[in-house]
């Protein structure tokens, strides 16, 4: 029989009594701690804290209005019309007036309180206040302040364990990562004697769509099957649509220079420049504004090869980031880029370039895919664990 099944039969063998929070907690209006200036800077000291999901939102220097809390003196936030609610136990201002400062009001472990809460399965489905009508008088179960004690121990491991785990997995993926962009730049580092120097207009049409077939032609939507590919959907090598325009209403007939097809690389001359990806649909894509196409025009090179040469640090250096130092431009024209100088290996080296950094991508891939996963197992582990330890 482990401790708390021991503590358990010795203080509660007959159950134990369920009471209202309300009885165990008061609350504090956070009026005096809200924090009056927005412009948030890292270099400051003082978080600010919001107890919705981004919980910090950035640091101020303001030094009245602080709610002074610490590891002796903790508090839990609470957002009056979401629920959510955090853990704190560091000096802090807060974003608004919505959330409320949770106190014990009686001899409790207020850390217990905290893991109680968290069982608690409520969802708000209207935008109100919640705490004192509703969320108050949720019933938990007390157990004798020896239970409630041992219980805080062992969900605060199980937490610290699941903490250092996703640590662990985040410093694999950064490893990889690392290693990944070492051993690209590495194989695409050529020296002149094994490859073919040319101009990127020698190879492949660079072109975008022109200003007047945006006015004339286009009409963005947010809900449709054509999309409009703008440079934020244009990231670390891949196509990122979480945030997309449709152009189904447009006049699809007069923007055939600017249809994509697969295979097809875009670069990003304006704001954020030098992001590359590779179409993989038919009709599907079609170019937006400040997004260059470069469509290859010449078999001896490969179209993988070319977005893997693109993001190296070797082309970086020696086109974009010279260009770029060279001038107060924000972009980059046309013309400028069909002059960028590329180094074409055999083909067959191609192939095998495109193999390695195929199965380096791959295996980072799999670890942006198993951390989350791994992320979301640990979660439902612990919350499996503590609705069990604190079921009486």
């Amino acid at each position: 029989m482990n401790k708390l099944s021991e503590l358990i039969k010795e203080y509660c063998p007959n159950g134990v009594e369920y009471k209202k929070l309300e009885e165990y907690l008061e609350y504090e209006q956070p009026t005096k701690y809200i924090v009056k200036d927005t412009n948030y800077d890292d270099k400051y000291n003082i978080p600010v804290l919001t107890a919705g999901q981004s919980f910090i939102l950035g640091y101020t220097n303001e030094t009245k209005g602080i709610y002074r809390a610490s590891k002796e003196n903790p508090v839990i936030i609470f957002d009056d019309f979401t629920t959510s609610f955090h853990w704190v136990d560091f000096d802090f201002k807060v974003k608004s007036s919505a959330m409320k400062m949770l106190k014990m009001r009686k001899n409790i472990s207020f850390r217990y309180i905290y893991y109680a809460m968290k069982s608690i399965k409520f969802v708000p489905n209207t935008h109100t206040r919640h705490w004192i009508g509703i969320y108050s008088q949720f019933k938990i179960p007390i157990p004798p302040l020896e239970v409630q004690c041992e219980i805080v121990k062992i969900l605060d491991n199980f937490t610290k364990h699941k903490a250092e785990l996703i640590a662990k997995l985040k410093t694999e993926r950064e490893v990889r990562k690392k290693q990944y962009k070492y051993y690209r730049d590495k194989m695409l580092k050529f020296k002149q004697i094994e490859v073919q120097k040319v101009k990127l207009g020698d190879v492949a049409i660079v072109t975008k769509l022109a200003g007047f077939e945006f006015t004339k032609y286009v009409e963005y939507s947010d809900n449709g099957k054509i999309i409009a590919l703008r440079g934020l959907n244009i990231k670390n090598g891949k196509l990122d649509l979480v945030d997309v325009k449709y152009i189904d209403n447009s006049k699809l007939d007069k923007l055939t220079r600017s249809k994509l097809h697969i295979n097809d690389m875009l670069f990003t001359y304006v704001g954020t420049i030098g992001q590359v990806a590779l179409i993989d649909e038919e009709d599907k894509y079609y170019l937006a504004p400040n997004v260059a196409l470069i469509r290859l025009t010449a078999k001896s090179v490969l179209p993988k090869y070319m977005q893997y040469y693109f993001q190296s640090g070797y082309f970086w250096d020696k086109q974009i980031n010279k260009l770029l130092q060279s001038s107060s431009m924000k972009n980059i024209p046309m013309e400028k880029i069909r002059k960028f100088e590329i180094a074409i290996p055999k083909l067959e080296i191609q192939e095998k370039i495109v193999n390695v950094l195929d199965n380096f991508e791959t295996i980072c891939n799999d670890l942006n895919i198993c951390l989350p996963k791994e992320i979301e197992l640990r979660q439902k582990q612990y919350e499996y664990y503590r609705d069990k330890l604190l079921t009486f």
